[in-house]
Protein backbone atom coordinates (compact mmCIF):
# COMPACT_ATOMS: atom_id res chain seq x y z
CA UNK A 1 0.00 0.00 0.00
CA UNK A 2 1.05 3.50 -1.09
CA UNK A 3 2.44 5.43 1.93
CA UNK A 4 0.66 8.55 2.33
CA UNK A 5 2.46 11.84 3.44
CA UNK A 6 0.85 15.30 5.40
CA UNK A 7 2.93 17.58 4.12
CA UNK A 8 2.58 20.09 7.16
CA UNK A 9 5.02 22.51 6.73
CA UNK A 10 2.94 25.96 5.67
CA UNK A 11 1.35 25.65 8.81
CA UNK A 12 3.17 23.54 11.78
CA UNK A 13 6.33 24.58 10.46
CA UNK A 14 6.06 28.51 9.95
CA UNK A 15 3.55 29.00 12.90
CA UNK A 16 6.35 29.41 14.95
CA UNK A 17 8.58 31.72 13.26
CA UNK A 18 8.95 34.62 15.29
CA UNK A 19 9.72 36.97 12.31
CA UNK A 20 6.43 37.34 10.06
CA UNK A 21 6.82 35.65 7.10
CA UNK A 22 5.47 37.45 4.03
CA UNK A 23 2.61 36.30 2.64
CA UNK A 24 4.58 35.56 -0.88
CA UNK A 25 6.81 32.96 0.47
CA UNK A 26 4.47 31.30 2.12
CA UNK A 27 2.09 30.91 -1.43
CA UNK A 28 5.78 30.21 -3.51
CA UNK A 29 6.67 27.50 -0.55
CA UNK A 30 2.28 25.68 -1.04
CA UNK A 31 3.29 25.82 -4.63
CA UNK A 32 6.49 24.48 -4.94
CA UNK A 33 5.28 21.33 -2.50
CA UNK A 34 2.66 21.28 -5.07
CA UNK A 35 4.77 20.16 -7.36
CA UNK A 36 6.50 17.28 -5.20
CA UNK A 37 3.84 14.49 -5.45
CA UNK A 38 2.07 14.94 -1.89
CA UNK A 39 -1.05 13.91 -1.75
CA UNK A 40 -1.81 16.59 1.22
CA UNK A 41 -0.77 20.07 2.50
CA UNK A 42 -1.45 21.94 5.26
CA UNK A 43 -1.69 25.44 4.16
CA UNK A 44 -2.47 27.18 7.16
CA UNK A 45 -4.62 27.79 10.35
CA UNK A 46 -7.62 29.45 10.81
CA UNK A 47 -7.60 30.76 14.81
CA UNK A 48 -7.68 34.02 16.29
CA UNK A 49 -4.50 36.45 15.04
CA UNK A 50 -4.44 36.74 18.16
CA UNK A 51 -3.29 33.76 19.07
CA UNK A 52 -1.21 32.68 15.72
CA UNK A 53 -0.29 36.10 14.22
CA UNK A 54 2.08 34.26 12.11
CA UNK A 55 -1.17 32.70 10.10
CA UNK A 56 -3.32 35.58 10.20
CA UNK A 57 -3.04 35.43 6.18
CA UNK A 58 -4.54 32.31 6.05
CA UNK A 59 -7.62 33.30 3.51
CA UNK A 60 -5.07 35.43 1.50
CA UNK A 61 -2.58 32.29 1.26
CA UNK A 62 -5.47 30.32 0.17
CA UNK A 63 -6.85 32.63 -2.55
CA UNK A 64 -3.51 33.04 -4.01
CA UNK A 65 -1.65 29.14 -4.09
CA UNK A 66 -1.70 27.54 -7.52
CA UNK A 67 -4.02 24.30 -6.52
CA UNK A 68 -3.01 21.01 -8.07
CA UNK A 69 -6.18 18.68 -8.71
CA UNK A 70 -3.86 15.77 -6.77
CA UNK A 71 -3.55 17.35 -3.60
CA UNK A 72 -5.63 18.20 -1.12
CA UNK A 73 -5.76 21.40 0.44
CA UNK A 74 -6.25 21.37 3.90
CA UNK A 75 -6.43 23.57 7.22
CA UNK A 76 -6.32 23.46 11.21
CA UNK A 77 -9.78 24.90 12.84
CA UNK A 78 -10.07 25.98 16.21
CA UNK A 79 -14.13 26.40 16.43
CA UNK A 80 -16.84 26.95 14.40
CA UNK A 81 -16.46 30.19 13.10
CA UNK A 82 -12.58 28.90 12.07
CA UNK A 83 -14.33 26.17 10.34
CA UNK A 84 -16.94 28.98 8.34
CA UNK A 85 -13.55 30.92 7.69
CA UNK A 86 -11.57 27.66 5.97
CA UNK A 87 -14.61 27.15 4.39
CA UNK A 88 -15.03 30.33 2.67
CA UNK A 89 -11.46 30.10 1.48
CA UNK A 90 -11.83 26.77 -0.07
CA UNK A 91 -10.24 24.57 2.59
CA UNK A 92 -10.88 20.94 1.30
CA UNK A 93 -10.10 19.19 4.49
CA UNK A 94 -10.55 20.81 8.08
CA UNK A 95 -8.54 19.70 11.45
CA UNK A 96 -9.24 20.14 14.78
CA UNK A 97 -6.34 19.71 17.93
CA UNK A 98 -6.71 18.52 21.64
CA UNK A 99 -3.75 16.31 23.78
CA UNK A 100 -3.43 13.40 25.54
CA UNK A 101 -2.51 15.44 28.36
CA UNK A 102 -4.85 17.46 30.14
CA UNK A 103 -1.88 20.02 31.51
CA UNK A 104 -0.83 20.64 28.32
CA UNK A 105 -4.38 21.13 26.83
CA UNK A 106 -5.28 23.65 29.53
CA UNK A 107 -1.72 25.17 29.07
CA UNK A 108 -2.08 25.10 25.47
CA UNK A 109 -5.94 26.36 24.51
CA UNK A 110 -7.21 27.32 28.08
CA UNK A 111 -9.74 24.17 28.52
CA UNK A 112 -9.46 20.42 29.53
CA UNK A 113 -9.30 18.17 27.34
CA UNK A 114 -12.85 16.94 27.33
CA UNK A 115 -14.23 20.93 27.20
CA UNK A 116 -12.01 21.24 23.71
CA UNK A 117 -13.72 17.63 22.55
CA UNK A 118 -17.26 19.75 23.47
CA UNK A 119 -15.95 22.91 21.46
CA UNK A 120 -15.58 20.53 18.32
CA UNK A 121 -18.73 19.56 18.04
CA UNK A 122 -20.15 22.00 15.83
CA UNK A 123 -17.15 22.08 13.85
CA UNK A 124 -17.97 18.26 13.01
CA UNK A 125 -21.67 18.92 12.53
CA UNK A 126 -20.74 21.62 9.60
CA UNK A 127 -17.69 19.60 8.22
CA UNK A 128 -20.09 16.85 7.85
CA UNK A 129 -22.78 18.84 6.39
CA UNK A 130 -20.45 20.30 3.87
CA UNK A 131 -18.65 17.07 3.32
CA UNK A 132 -15.16 18.12 3.99
CA UNK A 133 -13.61 15.00 5.76
CA UNK A 134 -12.30 16.00 8.89
CA UNK A 135 -8.58 15.25 11.34
CA UNK A 136 -8.28 14.95 14.88
CA UNK A 137 -5.08 15.75 16.00
CA UNK A 138 -4.09 14.16 19.67
CA UNK A 139 -0.83 16.13 20.75
CA UNK A 140 1.36 14.61 23.56
CA UNK A 141 1.01 11.23 22.91
CA UNK A 142 3.88 9.75 24.50
CA UNK A 143 5.60 13.00 26.49
CA UNK A 144 4.29 15.38 27.73
CA UNK A 145 6.39 18.78 29.43
CA UNK A 146 4.76 19.36 32.13
CA UNK A 147 3.32 15.30 33.31
CA UNK A 148 6.10 13.31 31.50
CA UNK A 149 5.26 10.13 30.23
CA UNK A 150 1.53 9.77 28.89
CA UNK A 151 0.28 6.30 29.22
CA UNK A 152 -1.13 4.69 26.36
CA UNK A 153 -4.85 4.22 27.51
CA UNK A 154 -4.93 8.25 28.01
CA UNK A 155 -4.23 8.44 24.33
CA UNK A 156 -6.39 5.72 23.22
CA UNK A 157 -9.61 7.35 25.43
CA UNK A 158 -8.94 10.58 23.64
CA UNK A 159 -8.79 9.35 19.96
CA UNK A 160 -12.25 7.02 20.64
CA UNK A 161 -13.80 10.44 21.96
CA UNK A 162 -12.90 12.19 18.84
CA UNK A 163 -13.85 9.18 16.68
CA UNK A 164 -17.53 9.38 18.54
CA UNK A 165 -17.66 13.31 17.80
CA UNK A 166 -17.27 11.99 13.89
CA UNK A 167 -13.70 12.97 12.88
CA UNK A 168 -12.31 10.59 9.82
CA UNK A 169 -8.72 10.32 10.92
CA UNK A 170 -6.31 10.73 13.92
CA UNK A 171 -3.08 11.92 13.72
CA UNK A 172 -1.36 11.12 16.94
CA UNK A 173 1.55 13.83 18.00
CA UNK A 174 4.74 12.72 19.78
CA UNK A 175 5.11 16.78 20.53
CA UNK A 176 8.04 17.02 22.05
CA UNK A 177 9.93 14.44 20.11
CA UNK A 178 10.80 11.80 22.77
CA UNK A 179 9.35 8.91 21.96
CA UNK A 180 11.01 5.84 21.08
CA UNK A 181 10.35 3.09 19.09
CA UNK A 182 9.25 1.20 21.68
CA UNK A 183 7.08 3.51 23.09
CA UNK A 184 5.52 4.05 19.58
CA UNK A 185 5.28 0.40 19.37
CA UNK A 186 3.40 0.07 23.46
CA UNK A 187 0.97 2.94 22.14
CA UNK A 188 -0.04 1.25 18.66
CA UNK A 189 -0.68 -2.03 20.70
CA UNK A 190 -3.19 -0.51 22.94
CA UNK A 191 -4.95 2.00 19.72
CA UNK A 192 -5.32 -0.46 17.32
CA UNK A 193 -7.22 -2.47 19.31
CA UNK A 194 -10.41 -0.24 18.84
CA UNK A 195 -9.15 2.12 15.83
CA UNK A 196 -8.47 0.76 12.30
CA UNK A 197 -5.25 1.08 11.20
CA UNK A 198 -5.85 3.24 8.22
CA UNK A 199 -7.58 5.53 10.00
CA UNK A 200 -4.14 6.48 11.94
CA UNK A 201 -1.48 8.91 10.98
CA UNK A 202 1.61 9.98 13.33
CA UNK A 203 2.89 13.14 13.82
CA UNK A 204 6.34 13.18 14.71
CA UNK A 205 8.69 15.59 16.06
CA UNK A 206 12.89 14.76 15.99
CA UNK A 207 14.07 16.57 18.93
CA UNK A 208 15.91 13.48 20.12
CA UNK A 209 16.85 12.12 16.48
CA UNK A 210 14.09 9.19 16.46
CA UNK A 211 11.30 10.71 14.48
CA UNK A 212 12.47 8.29 11.55
CA UNK A 213 13.08 5.78 13.39
CA UNK A 214 9.80 5.43 15.08
CA UNK A 215 7.81 6.01 11.67
CA UNK A 216 9.73 2.60 10.55
CA UNK A 217 8.41 0.83 13.52
CA UNK A 218 5.07 2.16 13.25
CA UNK A 219 5.20 0.88 9.22
CA UNK A 220 6.96 -2.61 9.40
CA UNK A 221 5.70 -3.52 12.30
CA UNK A 222 1.46 -2.18 12.55
CA UNK A 223 1.02 -0.78 8.67
CA UNK A 224 0.35 2.84 9.65
CA UNK A 225 1.23 4.48 6.20
CA UNK A 226 0.09 7.96 6.85
CA UNK A 227 2.86 10.09 8.43
CA UNK A 228 2.72 14.09 9.28
CA UNK A 229 6.52 15.63 7.85
CA UNK A 230 7.63 19.12 7.29
CA UNK A 231 9.44 20.03 4.46
CA UNK A 232 13.25 20.44 5.86
CA UNK A 233 12.14 19.84 9.33
CA UNK A 234 10.77 23.23 9.63
CA UNK A 235 8.96 23.79 13.32
CA UNK A 236 9.57 23.24 16.90
CA UNK A 237 7.84 23.02 19.76
CA UNK A 238 7.69 26.13 21.71
CA UNK A 239 7.28 23.75 25.09
CA UNK A 240 10.29 21.67 24.17
CA UNK A 241 13.71 23.82 24.95
CA UNK A 242 16.11 22.69 21.80
CA UNK A 243 13.15 20.82 19.37
CA UNK A 244 14.03 21.24 16.21
CA UNK A 245 10.42 20.53 14.62
CA UNK A 246 8.76 17.87 12.67
CA UNK A 247 10.64 15.37 10.81
CA UNK A 248 11.73 16.16 7.54
CA UNK A 249 9.47 15.35 4.83
CA UNK A 250 12.64 14.36 2.27
CA UNK A 251 14.18 12.39 4.85
CA UNK A 252 11.42 10.21 6.32
CA UNK A 253 10.59 9.66 2.07
CA UNK A 254 14.15 9.06 1.52
CA UNK A 255 13.98 6.16 4.62
CA UNK A 256 10.83 4.87 3.45
CA UNK A 257 11.63 4.19 0.28
CA UNK A 258 15.02 2.70 0.97
CA UNK A 259 13.21 0.51 2.98
CA UNK A 260 10.79 -0.67 0.63
CA UNK A 261 7.76 1.93 1.17
CA UNK A 262 5.99 2.68 -1.97
CA UNK A 263 6.60 6.65 -1.58
CA UNK A 264 4.88 9.10 -4.39
CA UNK A 265 6.79 11.83 -3.52
CA UNK A 266 9.97 13.47 -4.94
CA UNK A 267 12.30 14.26 -2.58
CA UNK A 268 14.78 16.68 -4.04
CA UNK A 269 11.51 18.22 -5.02
CA UNK A 270 10.93 18.64 -1.65
CA UNK A 271 14.48 19.52 -0.43
CA UNK A 272 14.32 22.30 -2.99
CA UNK A 273 11.30 24.16 -1.85
CA UNK A 274 12.64 23.72 2.01
CA UNK A 275 15.97 25.28 1.03
CA UNK A 276 14.05 28.53 -0.75
CA UNK A 277 11.94 28.98 1.81
CA UNK A 278 14.47 28.83 4.78
CA UNK A 279 16.81 31.19 2.62
CA UNK A 280 13.81 33.20 2.44
CA UNK A 281 13.16 33.48 6.35
CA UNK A 282 17.04 33.30 7.10
CA UNK A 283 16.72 29.77 8.80
CA UNK A 284 19.10 26.53 7.76
CA UNK A 285 16.85 23.18 6.98
CA UNK A 286 16.91 21.08 9.86
CA UNK A 287 16.97 18.19 7.38
CA UNK A 288 19.77 15.70 6.20
CA UNK A 289 18.90 15.72 2.36
CA UNK A 290 18.79 19.29 2.27
CA UNK A 291 22.27 20.07 2.34
CA UNK A 292 23.34 16.47 0.36
CA UNK A 293 21.13 17.35 -2.21
CA UNK A 294 22.84 21.07 -2.36
CA UNK A 295 26.51 20.21 -2.68
CA UNK A 296 25.20 17.35 -5.01
CA UNK A 297 23.91 20.29 -7.41
CA UNK A 298 27.14 22.45 -6.86
CA UNK A 299 25.62 24.84 -4.65
CA UNK A 300 27.13 25.30 -0.65
CA UNK A 301 25.38 24.01 1.88
CA UNK A 302 22.89 27.14 3.12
Amino acid sequence: MTIRIVEVGPRDGLQNEAATVPTDVKVAFVDALSDTGVPEIEVSSFVSPKWVPQLADAEEVFRRIRRSAAVVYSALVPNAHGLERALAAGAEKAAVFTAASETFNRRNVNASIAESIERFRPVAEGARSAGLPLRGYVSTAFHCPYEGPIGPEAVRAVALRLLELGVDELSIGDTIGKASPPEVRRLLDVLLRDVDVGRVALHLHDTYGMAVANAIAAWEGYGVTTFDASAGGLGGCPYAKGATGNVATEDLVFVLRASGGDVAVDERAVARAALDVTRAIGRRPASRLAGVFSEANGAPRP
